[in-house]
């Protein structure tokens, strides 16, 4: 009699609901990325954040090195351990070329700094507890930044790719302060940079972003990488052979024919092409056509800008926001000094200030030579 009963194992999964069927594989997901693909997310910062370095040391006017990537892949729920100082993060989403966002993150103390620098300070000294002003200005910072590294990105991938403009926010992950800009999937990349900005900055700053994005970009550089092989298709190669002599009948009582010529193997030259030198039509500057003046009929109801300048000056950002009512602005023309008269913000003349009735008013006392004139159309 055979047994019928049971084991424990297969009463267990019945009462659980699943099938105990071992011919079945579990569906399995990918929590982590190959060393070629850990080298190729770690290129693709390389290329993006090189550029944004040039923006940014541009901006702070100090150098700025952005080196050494070291990509890791971390699950959500570890989130604290990769990120236990106060941060401030930068949300950025791809509008074009890519569908997802990132999250560009900083140490509080190293946004402060590049803050200050930013508002016109020398970054000593600077304040770690971020102010309106002092967010904004690492906003700015930081649309410099991307934006240049999208425009790499653009090169890189051979399509177009944008962002929305970055929304900034303090990030303090023990306090749940600013978790909400944290992308909502469970495995998360985390790439980081060895930020170095002169003697001011040595620190880290980490892009993280989804896994399934950064494989996104993975297959997306790969497929770039492969096409231009795929398009380019060798010319065939055309040689020429000796074709065979015609194999003749026997002669019989038939008039003897006259047996056709050998063909050549090799291609007849084709004839000489008859080369002769360009000829243009002489411009004469004598000759005076009606033609230019009616042309020139046309153009004279067309609206033109004009502006008077009394002068220029540079101020910082620093500057410009302790400014209030009352303060005073030097500009870099002595009194009595012509101003300029710009014509769709070109030079053409200078003039001095005069007061008609009520009205402020600029008399023409020198117009510029049409040397001049095409000199500062340059």
């Amino acid at each position: 009699m055979e047994n019928n009963r049971l084991s424990q194992d297969e009463i267990d999964a019945l009462l659980n609901g699943t099938s105990s069927t071992p011919d079945e594989p579990e569906a399995t997901e990918v929590h982590d990325l190959s060393d070629m693909e850990r080298d190729a997310i770690g290129e693709i910062g390389n290329i993006s954040f090189g550029s944004s370095a040039t923006a940014l040391s541009t901006l702070l006017n100090q150098k700025v090195d952005i080196t050494t990537p070291n990509v890791t892949v971390i699950p959500r729920s570890k989130i604290s351990d990769a990120f236990p100082e106060p941060y401030v993060a930068i949300e950025v989403n791809y509008t074009e070329g890519f569908s997802g966002s990132n999250l560009l993150v900083v140490e509080q103390s190293d946004a402060a700094i590049i803050a200050d620098l930013m508002i016109g300070g020398d970054g000593k000294g600077a304040d770690p507890s971020l102010g309106e002003i002092h967010l904004s200005a690492v906003q700015e910072a930081m649309n410099q930044m991307m934006g240049s590294a999208a425009t790499s990105m653009s090169t890189v991938f051979s399509k177009k790719i944008d962002i929305s403009p970055p929304r900034v926010e303090l990030l303090d992950v023990n306090e749940e302060k600013g978790t909400d800009r944290i992308p909502a999937d469970e495995m998360l990349v985390k790439v980081s940079f060895r930020l170095k900005v002169g003697e001011l900055i040595d620190s880290n700053i980490m892009q993280l972003y989804p896994l399934t994005f950064a494989k996104d970009l993975i297959s997306s550089l790969m497929n770039t990488e492969e096409s231009p092989a795929e398009e380019t298709t060798p010319e065939p190669e055309v040689t020429y052979e000796q074709p065979k002599e015609p194999v003749m009948p026997e002669p019989r009582n038939e008039p003897q024919q006259q047996a056709p010529a050998k063909r050549q193997g090799k291609p007849k030259k084709a004839a000489p092409v008859q080369v002769s030198p360009v000829e243009f039509s002489s411009f004469d500057p004598n000759e005076s056509t009606q033609a230019p003046i009616n042309n020139l009929d046309m153009l004279l109801d067309i609206p033109l800008s004009i502006t008077v300048e009394l002068g220029r000056t540079k101020r910082s950002v620093k500057e410009i926001l302790e400014l209030s009512a009352g303060s005073i602005i030097e500009l870099d023309k002595l009194a009595g000094e012509p101003v300029d008269i710009l014509v769709n913000q070109r030079i053409v003349a200078k003039g001095e200030v005069v007061v008609i009735e009520e009205n402020f008013g600029v008399r023409v006392t020198d117009i510029l030579s049409q040397a001049e004139r095409i000199n500062n159309l340059k």
